[in-house]
């Protein structure tokens, strides 16, 4: 049975029982790690719920995309946009621990960018939160986005732990990292809707099992899609793109994501407007980047 909490609205539903790992190794403090564990789920749930609720209310469809460091997110999504520009209205949360330069490189290729560094305010953590995704929303123009991507800081362990409130996760894997990681790091990999395996075009050149690593990735994960593509060259990104749609179509056939009548981006003397929520007190821990 997982944990049931109750909303201000009266409503009320269930959270699935998370596994927090095993700490009896810790002989002195280990039931109270759990506990704290626990509660910081717990009240990271209780965000992402606010923040499914207003993607839905703005009819948004939210993929929250993960990797290690150095995977091709951002390549992955300089590609998307250029690919889907003209099918869907996309838009960019941006997190890192520290910098703007992948939010620099996504800006002005006409997606809305949101920046958020973990740095600034939330500890430096290695990976973004429900709380952290929401101090981001503020600067996006949630009415005028159809698919919202959530690139998470580069980590193979603590993003796939948190709820941010997305309809799907996926994870960016390179083909420089190694068969095994599936089973170094089954969290992720098994967290995931979908496995882009990044850098193909890369196989010629590399001692790699590629049937190793899918063998590994399905004793882990059965259920994942899997994509296999090339960011750089722009091999295999029709059904990544293809993907993208599948998930818009899907949330809105369900309903979970409102169809509500949509503000469309405007112009005016060349100027292009966009119409953001205000973000809440105390949540603005980042910058925006023009389009």
């Amino acid at each position: 049975m997982g944990r049931f909490h109750r909303h201000a609205d009266g409503t009320g539903h269930e959270h699935d029982e998370r596994d927090v790992g095993d700490h009896t190794g810790y002989l002195e403090t280990g039931t109270e790690r759990v506990a704290v564990l626990e509660t910081i789920l717990a009240e990271n749930d209780r965000i992402a719920d606010r923040n499914r609720a207003d993607f839905a209310l703005a009819g948004v469809t939210t993929v929250n995309l993960m990797s290690s460091p150095g995977a091709g997110k951002t390549t992955l999504l300089k590609r998307t946009i250029a690919a889907l520009g003209e099918q869907v209205r996309l838009g960019i949360l941006e997190g890192d621990i520290a910098t703007s330069l992948d939010a620099d490189e996504l800006a002005g290729l006409g997606a809305p960018v949101s920046l958020v560094n973990t740095s600034a305010g939330f500890g430096g953590e290695c990976h973004l939160d429900a709380t952290m995704v929401r101090s981001g929303l503020g600067r996006l123009p949630l009415a005028e986005i159809d698919v919202l991507i959530i690139e998470n800081v580069g980590n193979l362990v603590c993003p796939a732990e948190f709820d941010v409130g997305q309809h799907a996760r996926a994870m960016v894997y390179a083909v420089t990292e190694g068969e095994e990681k599936p089973l170094k790091y089954p969290v992720m990999f098994r967290a995931c809707d979908v496995v882009v395996v990044n850098k193909i075009d890369l196989l010629p050149h590399l001692d790699f099992d590629l049937d190793r690593f899918l063998t590994a990735l399905r004793s882990v994960n059965p259920a994942a899609r899997i994509i296999q593509l090339s960011a750089r060259t722009g091999d295999g990104m029709a059904e990544w793109c293809n993907w993208l749609l599948e998930i818009r179509a899907r949330s809105a056939a369900t309903n979970e994501v409102s169809r509500q009548p949509r503000t469309p981006n405007h112009s005016h003397a060349g100027e292009t407007h966009a119409h953001a929520l205000a973000p809440s007190p105390g949540e603005d821990h980042g910058h925006a980047r023009e389009t």
